[in-house]
């Protein structure tokens, strides 16, 4: 499923933590302990908030990831240059998508826990507090912002395949014009395309890779049987990421290289599904260090020109891409058009709805007329907290009306029998 669709993920999913930019506040004598240290709001989109150190750490990340790919001068100074451009659009997309998939219900748990266990697998770290500690070490962030960065993504994932790529379909005329004009681009070499169910050995304990054969015996009885499928026991059982996709691995395999330099096959598996046609399954093979696994040869490619058939969903996926861009970015305007949207003056949303009015406004205007003193000193008192929030509090919501509140009706004042105001 989601090989069609990787490539407008990446494009449109970012993941972000939070950098405070720390400001010096001051606050009324009433106040015993108020907060010193907060973080500036820059943006409210419906019942979330987009903050400036939340902004400052994408660009932060995404220099970082384009150093360690290799570029640097002009090349690097142009990516930077467009991403701070578009730095609070890409923001405003995530969370409009992930707040769509809370509305359509989708749920990720499964996958997402699939998830970290595969990552904890790989990490040797049975202990949660120890795996949680090494997240943040390794990567850099708490492991409940590594955890929420990856649900995001999932959900993220799921809304644009449901809402923009399914509603796609390109008539078959045109894929097999496209086919003949592009022959030469299917010659292909031999390679195969698997499925697998890993089934981790855990901390390596001889009772835990005791276990792990048990159960790894046990899902190849079920997968050659066909009492189940083998995609239903990779989601449900596999410690893999790939479990994520019904245990597809991403990549074809050509004979003494994978396609994805990370996951190329050994010899020994090389030369086990290389013998066999689509459909065969593998015993249980034990993989050091990561536990047992079984495969299924999804495809047997052959070595020469490929056939109509044999590259449809491929042409497909080419297709597809160049219209589901723009009706993606056609989707997230309608998504604003129907959002709560207030941005502060000096940043831009590159993409932007026409017309939607998206103008900052203070709270404070918004209050009622004040009649006391001391009502007086505490709207002096929230007019230099308005705009800002303490840092350190997670999950911040902005919970001010889309639209002003009614200010009370104003009665008529009522005296006391000497004639003075009533108090």
């Amino acid at each position: 499923m989601s090989t069609r669709f990787r490539s407008v993920r990446a494009a449109v999913v970012r993941a972000c933590c939070i950098l405070p930019v720390v400001f010096a506040a001051s606050f009324a004598a009433d106040r015993p302990d108020p907060p010193k240290v907060v973080e500036e709001i820059v943006a409210k989109v419906n019942g979330d908030i987009v903050t400036r150190g939340e902004l400052a750490e994408t660009l932060v990340e995404m220099e970082k990831e384009a150093k360690a790919q290799g570029i640097a001068g002009p090349t690097l100074q142009q990516l930077v240059e467009k991403a701070t451009t578009d730095e609070l659009k890409t923001k405003i997309d995530e969370l409009l998508l992930v707040q769509k998939g809370k509305d359509l219900d989708i749920n990720v748990e499964a996958d997402l826990n699939r998830f970290i266990a595969s990552v904890q697998s790989d990490s040797k770290i049975s202990d949660p507090d120890k795996f949680h500690d090494w997240v943040h070490q390794v990567i850099g962030v708490p492991y409940e912002e590594f955890r929420l960065r990856k649900k995001n993504e999932l959900i993220t994932s799921r809304v644009i395949e449901e809402e923009v790529w399914r509603n796609i379909n390109i008539p078959e005329a045109e894929m097999r014009k496209y086919y003949e004009a592009h022959k030469a681009d299917f010659v292909r070499t031999e390679s195969v395309m698997l499925r697998m169910i890993l089934v981790s050995t855990g901390d390596g304990k001889p009772e835990t890779v005791a276990a792990a054969l048990k159960k790894a015996n046990s899902l190849l009885e079920r997968a050659r049987s066909g009492t189940d499928k083998f995609s239903d026991l990779a989601r449900q059982n596999s410690d893999d990421p790939s479990a994520a996709d019904d245990g597809l691995l991403p990549t074809p395999f050509e004979r003494g290289k994978g396609a994805d330099p990370k996951r190329e096959l050994n010899k020994a598996i090389e030369d086990i599904v290389f013998n066999h046609e689509k459909g065969y399954v593998t015993d249980v093979i034990q993989i050091r260090g990561a536990g047992f696994a079984i495969y299924r040869v999804e495809d047997h490619i052959a070595a020469g020109q490929a056939t109509f058939e044999d590259v449809r969903g491929q042409i497909a996926n080419i297709l597809t891409k160049p219209i589901a861009d723009p009706k993606l970015r056609e989707y997230l305007t309608s998504l604003r058009q129907n959002a709560f949207l207030q941005i502060k003056p000096g940043y831009i949303d590159t993409g932007a709805a026409p017309g939607k009015d998206t103008a900052w406004k203070d709270p404070a205007q918004l209050m009622p007329e004040t009649t006391t003193k001391a009502q007086v000193a505490n709207q002096r008192h929230l007019k230099k907290l308005l705009g800002v929030i303490p840092y350190g509090y997670a999950g911040v919501k902005d919970t001010a009306s889309a639209t002003p509140t009614t200010p009370p009706v104003q009665q008529t004042p009522v005296n006391n029998p000497d004639g003075s105001p009533a108090r």
